[in-house]
C-alpha cells in the first residue's frame, strides 16, 4: 500500500477555515466601520420624511420656515434632510400639537397587548432574516417601539444591525442569558442593545444560543417540571413589555427548543416560503412537525392562541410560470392566510446586503430608479399589510 501524504483531520481543517474566514470578515468590517466608529443611518429627504410621518412635504416646509418643532439639516440649495431622531422628535411634536393624534405616534395604549411576531420556517434561504429585518425597521421608521430578537445562532440579524457575533457579543449577552436554567440567568433588560435606528432595540445572537438546546434536553431528561422551557422566553419578554409595541423574532432554520419557545410566546406567526416545489414540500414537513410538537405543549399548559398567522411568499419572480402556479396552489389551499402581497426577488435587496444593510438604509441614488422603486414598493406593501394585521389585533380601525 503506497504511502499517502498526511492530511489534516477534518475538525482541524474546518477550524482553520473558520478562523481564517472570521479574520477576513473582521478585516472587511473594519474597512467599512473603523473601531472607533459605529454604524449609522443615513438622513432622509423631506419627501421621505413626510411620507414616514404621514403628512405632506409642504406642511413640513411650513413648520421649518415658521421655526416650529425640530428643525431639519439644511444643505446646498436649501435642501432639507432629516435624521431618524429628528423624524421621531417631529412625531412627538405633532402628536402633542394634534392632541394625541395616533397617526403620528402609533404606540399602543394600556388596553393593547404586546405584539410578538415570530418569523419561521425550517428551510434555509426562505428569507426569514431579510423579512424580519425589514419588518422591524419599517415599524421603527413608522413610529412603533420595536424589539428585534435574534434567535439564530448564525446571527445574521445581529450582523445586519452592526454587531459581529464572534467579536461584539460576549458570554451571556444573547437571549440565552435571560432563559438559562442556572444562577447565571440575567434580566433581559440588561441584554438588550440599542441600534442606530430610533425606536429599534436588539437582543443579539451568536453560537451561545445552542446552549439552550443542550440544557433543555438535559432538563427534560431529568423530569424537572419546575422549569417548563416553553414559558421562559415569554417570561423574559413580559419583563420588558411596557417598553415596546412590537417584538419581531427571527428564528433559526430548525424546529428546536428555541423555535418552539418563540412559537409559544408569539401572538402572531409569519411563515416565509419560496414558491418552489422543494421549498413547499419542506414547509409541509415543517407544518406537520410544528403541529405535533405544539399540541404536546398545549397539553402541558402552553398557550397556543394567536391573533393571526400568515404565509409570506418570498423571492417571488412574477415572470416565472412555475412560481405563479405554486402561488396559485397555495392561495387555493390557504386562502386569506397567504398575504396578498409577495416579496419580490430583487437585486437591490441583495446588493444592499453585501454591505450589511437593508433597503431602508440605502439611498435611491445607489441603484437604478426603477430597480429601487420596484423593490421598495414591494417591501412597503408587505409591511403595510402586516401593520394592518397588528392594528386589527389591537382593535384599531
Amino acid at each position: 500500500m503506497e504511502n499517502r501524504p498526511k492530511r489534516k483531520a477534518i475538525h482541524e481543517l474546518i477550524g482553520a477555515h473558520a478562523r481564517e474566514l472570521s479574520a477576513r470578515l473582521q478585516e472587511h468590517r473594519l474597512q467599512l466601520y473603523p473601531p472607533e466608529a459605529r454604524k449609522t443611518l443615513r438622513t432622509f429627504s423631506s419627501t421621505e420624511a413626510a411620507k414616514l410621518i404621514g403628512v405632506n412635504d409642504g406642511y413640513l416646509r411650513h413648520l421649518s420656515l415658521d421655526g416650529k418643532g425640530p428643525q431639519p439639516q439644511i444643505g446646498p440649495g436649501g435642501r432639507r434632510s432629516y435624521s431618524i431622531d429628528t423624524i421621531q422628535a417631529l412625531r412627538e411634536y405633532l402628536e402633542v400639537s394634534g392632541k394625541g393624534d395616533r397617526r403620528y405616534l402609533p404606540k399602543r395604549t394600556g388596553g393593547e397587548h404586546l405584539q410578538v411576531i415570530t418569523v419561521v420556517n425550517f428551510k434555509g434561504g426562505s428569507g426569514k432574516t431579510t423579512t424580519a429585518a425589514h419588518l422591524a425597521q419599517f415599524l421603527a421608521l413608522n413610529g412603533y417601539r420595536v424589539l428585534a430578537v435574534d434567535l439564530d445562532p448564525q446571527a445574521s440579524l445581529s450582523a445586519l444591525h452592526g454587531f459581529q457575533p464572534e467579536f461584539d457579543i460576549g458570554d451571556n449577552q444573547t437571549l440565552y442569558g435571560a432563559v438559562r436554567y442556572d444562577a447565571e440567568r440575567r434580566n433581559l433588560r440588561d441584554i438588550i442593545k440599542k441600534t442606530y435606528f430610533a425606536n429599534l432595540d436588539l437582543v443579539p445572537g451568536n453560537l451561545e444560543l445552542m446552549e439552550f438546546e443542550h440544557d433543555t434536553a438535559k432538563v427534560l431528561g431529568s423530569n424537572d417540571r419546575k422549569s417548563l422551557f416553553f414559558t421562559r422566553m415569554d417570561d423574559a419578554l413580559t419583563s420588558v413589555a411596557d417598553d415596546y409595541d412590537v417584538v419581531v423574532v427571527d428564528c433559526p432554520p430548525q424546529l428546536g427548543f428555541l423555535t418552539i419557545s418563540a412559537l409559544c410566546c408569539a401572538t402572531a406567526v409569519l411563515v416565509t416560503v419560496h414558491p418552489q416545489m422543494l421549498d413547499v414540500m419542506s414547509m409541509c414537513q415543517f407544518l406537520l412537525m410544528t403541529s405535533e410538537l405544539l399540541s404536546v405543549v398545549a397539553d402541558a399548559g402552553g398557550s397556543m392562541n394567536y391573533d393571526w398567522m400568515r404565509y409570506l411568499i418570498t423571492r417571488y419572480e412574477p415572470g416565472d410560470g412555475p412560481q405563479n402556479q405554486m402561488v396559485s396552489f397555495m392561495r387555493s389551499m390557504f386562502g386569506d392566510h397567504v398575504l396578498n402581497y409577495p416579496m419580490l426577488k430583487s437585486t437591490a435587496i441583495s446588493d444592499a446586503g453585501i454591505t450589511k444593510q437593508t433597503l431602508y438604509e440605502v439611498g435611491r441614488e445607489q441603484f437604478t430608479r426603477a430597480t429601487y422603486d420596484r423593490a421598495m414598493e414591494a417591501l412597503d406593501h408587505v409591511n403595510q399589510e402586516i401593520e394592518q394585521l397588528i392594528d386589527a389585533a389591537w382593535g384599531r380601525k
